[in-house]
């Protein structure tokens, strides 16, 4: 499976206070990679740092074979870079069709419009003109997830999409992640929950306080080798 995100060493600060460790990380062409940790373990600066929102001028990241550390947030959603942001972002001021099509303003050409985006959440397109406020909070991830599809990325990041939501949400929202795997995309899933994360994800990375603690393939690493990486220092490649 060829590389489509390579990062080798990657350090990153705010200030003086270091939140990342010489990160090592990879996703393979239609991969799905879960990132798992504690919080304030640097998933969240992680993410940043691919998007830009953190700029690390420097670093070792590649794209689809282009560096993009130091890169703009812009730029780097025009490579093909989207996220779904924790606590779901949305503009408030926006109905649900409004803030799906800020996601196009990328410019990206792809399969996700409009059409497939409400195929894949049906709800999307009964609640189209109805304000963001007025929706549920799984509705409002659904929003996210497809206001994020909308950029047409090569590489979607997907930040704590069921952090506070129903477990009949969750299920739902996860069956549709096959879907746009099938498409080719790639994904990044950050989740608490960690058995989810194992049955969506192909690899796994643990982080503990800015280290990898644990990767390896998702079927070969157990709760127990999972959770002591999560709480724990220890550093090993299954």
């Amino acid at each position: 499976m060829s590389a489509l995100l390579e990062i080798s060493g990657l350090d990153a600060f705010y200030g003086d206070f270091q939140a990342l460790f010489g990160i090592d990380f990879h996703v393979g062409e239609g991969e799905c990679v879960a990132l798992v940790g504690a919080n304030g373990a640097g998933k969240t600066t992680f993410l940043r740092c691919l998007t830009g929102l953190l700029l690390v001028p420097g670093q070792d990241m590649t794209f689809d074979g282009h560096p993009i550390a130091g890169l703009p947030p812009h730029m780097i959603a025009r490579a093909g870079i989207a996220m779904s942001p924790e606590g779901r972002r949305l503009f408030p001021s926006l109905s649900v069709e409004e803030n799906l099509l800020l996601g196009a303003n990328v410019g990206r050409a792809g399969d996700w419009t409009l059409r497939s985006v409400k195929a894949l959440f049906p709800v999307l397109e009964e609640k189209a003109g109805t304000p963001s406020t007025l929706l549920s909070g799984g509705q409002q991830q659904m929003v996210a997830i497809g206001r994020a599809l909308m950029a047409n990325p090569r590489l979607l990041l997907l930040d704590e999409v069921s952090l506070g939501l129903a477990p009949v949400i969750v299920r739902s929202i996860f069956a549709a992640l096959p879907l746009i795997r099938a498409g080719g995309t790639s994904v990044i899933l950050v989740e608490q929950d960690i058995s989810q994360a194992v049955a969506m994800s192909d690899r796994l990375y643990c982080l503990q306080e800015g280290h990898v603690s644990l990767t390896g393939p998702s079927t070969e690493l157990n709760r127990e080798r999972i959770s002591a990486a999560y709480f724990g220092r220890m550093t090993e490649d299954a």
